[in-house]
């Protein structure tokens, strides 16, 4: 049992316009609503933790676009994102008051929903080191996917992460050096995110804006690049195509440079190369297998989980934005939306 009391109304963030073409504190207001009472088979949660991540932006740009696979942001109403709470009241024969569960109805205080597929998800408190359950909310799945799912990251692979200091590229440098890669590589956009790269366990990282990119990855990767975790797209694509090893595998999560590379057929083909872009939709079992191999690696001391933290609640949500957009924000950013 929780002893909370639960108000009767709450506060909540709307959007309540569009980039024009940035994304500015304005285009956010807070109300209170009512908190409501959960259905049969809902529970109520006091929401604790609020991911941010940059694809806000897109789901907030125009109307929803049929491209992509996630519903965008209506008007009026508060966006959604991922954000992990503790049921307050249950009416879910499956689900006790007390129980952390995560969901996508974030920007809000409180927030009632099922539990099942595109719900709400009961998760264990105890698969991760306390006092880390929030992280069972970060982009490490999206990371995981990429690297375990679709290219297969193993012993003695040459890794490249591309946007490496995003919250997916710094988890998924260090899945694929957990997992066993020889050699992790970084890129970022500043000298001291450079640093911190080195500081999450990354081998070498560079600053873009250095160089030539193709020249830079010969460089570091001289046998070439096994597996390539791209973030950006753009001439970074161009330079790990041009740096590939025999068998490389290309897992595309994102296009954060807006630049269409030019994909040489013929690279491809004489390398055996596989490249697959995927979406944040997982296969059966990679959650379990994700957060057992996670928490393993958190109590064994390698894998560091260092988020940006945001405190301040629902007020403090529009300027966080606002500044990870900007590329202020290094890794991981959560907001939390509770003191306790």
């Amino acid at each position: 049992m929780v002893d909370v009391a639960v108000p009767v109304r709450a506060r909540e963030l709307h959007l309540v316009g569009r980039p024009d073409p940035d994304v500015s504190e304005d285009h956010f207001a807070e109300v209170e609503a009512e908190v409501g009472e959960p259905g049969e088979g809902q529970v109520l949660v006091r929401n604790e933790w609020m991911l941010l991540s940059v694809v806000l932006k897109d789901l907030m740009e125009t109307e929803p676009n049929p491209d992509l696979p996630m519903p965008a942001y209506a008007l009026g109403e508060p966006p959604w994102a991922p954000t992990v709470g503790t049921v307050v009241v249950s009416r879910h024969p499956e689900v006790a008051e007390g129980d952390l569960v995560f969901h996508n109805q974030g920007f809000r205080q409180y927030a009632i929903t099922g539990i099942g597929e595109w719900e709400g998800t009961r998760l264990d408190r105890d698969a991760l080191p306390s006092p880390q359950h929030h992280l069972l909310i970060s982009p490490g799945m999206t990371a995981w996917r990429g690297m375990v799912t679709v290219a297969g990251v193993g012993e003695g692979d040459t890794v490249f992460v591309s946007g490496a200091t995003s919250g997916v590229g710094s988890m998924a440098g260090q899945i694929a050096r957990c997992r066993g890669a020889a050699k992790v590589i970084g890129s970022t956009g500043s000298k001291d995110k450079v640093d911190y790269l080195r500081d999450l366990g990354f081998d070498d990282a560079f600053d873009y804006h250095d160089g030539s990119l193709t020249e830079r990855l010969a460089e570091l990767a001289p046998d070439g690049i096994d597996v390539f975790f791209d973030n950006v797209g753009g001439d970074q694509f161009s330079a790990a195509l041009a740096n590939a090893a025999e068998g490389a595998r290309f897992a595309l999560c994102g296009t954060l440079s807006r630049d269409n590379p030019v994909l040489e057929h013929e690279t491809v083909i004489v390398k055996g190369m596989t490249i697959r872009g995927f979406i944040s939709v997982y296969e059966p079992g990679d959650q379990e297998e994700f957060t057992a191999a996670l928490g393993r690696w958190l109590r064994d001391g390698r894998f560091v989980f260092a988020p940006t933290v945001v405190e301040g609640g629902l007020a403090a949500v529009p300027k966080a934005l606002v500044e990870q957009l900007g590329r202020r924000a290094r890794g991981v950013t959560m907001v939390k939306l509770s003191d306790d």
